[in-house]
């Protein structure tokens, strides 16, 4: 007999909330607990009208090569855009920028009415003031659960020393440094 994990035969069906003893609400507000940054994913539609969705699912994968990942609800407004770009840019958001992460997080027909930008790779919109931005070409995508996970590889970032925005427990919030110092 062996101690090793026994993986179902369809995981997706076995994680599905109908079939998991986890409480779904429950769960969030214990992943509430894990503070994220927040950012703000933007591509460019085929039309050629900009894209951006409020995203805290951000993350590194790897620094050689440089690959991030985020991933999108399946059935977010925005989805086919991301599939279909060949690159995104994920602009990390600052502490004086919880507005426009609330702009970007709601539906709209127009969510970039009065936010500057620049074209990025791909024209993937670089949002101005933001504390970093990762230009990514749209490497890979994977389904996982109720998401989709993009993995980007990163060929272009810039970053500044700014305060970050942050995200727990169903708020905004600052970093207060252990000194108790807000970062700078």
């Amino acid at each position: 007999m062996s101690d090793a994990p026994k993986h179902p035969a369809d995981p997706a069906n076995e994680l599905a909330s109908d079939n998991s003893a986890i409480d779904p609400r429950d769960f969030r507000n214990a992943l509430g607990a894990f503070a994220t940054g927040v950012t703000i994913v933007t591509a460019m539609a085929a039309d050629g009208r900009p894209y951006g969705v409020t995203c805290n699912s951000f993350a590194s994968v790897s620094l050689n090569p440089p690959l991030v990942l985020w991933s999108l609800g399946m059935f977010s407004q925005g989805l086919t855009i991301f599939q279909n770009a060949s690159h995104f840019t994920v602009n990390v958001l600052g502490a004086s920028q919880q507005a426009l992460a609330s702009q970007f997080a709601k539906s709209s027909d127009d969510k970039f009415a009065g936010v500057c930008w620049t074209p990025g790779l791909g024209n993937a919109p670089v949002l101005t003031d933001c504390v970093a931005n990762f230009q990514c070409r749209a490497a890979n995508r994977y389904y996982g659960g109720d998401h989709i996970i993009f993995l980007g590889a990163v060929e272009a970032y810039a970053y500044n020393r700014q305060e970050p925005l942050l995200f727990a427990r169903g708020s905004f919030g600052r970093f207060i440094a252990e000194n108790g110092n807000k970062s700078s």
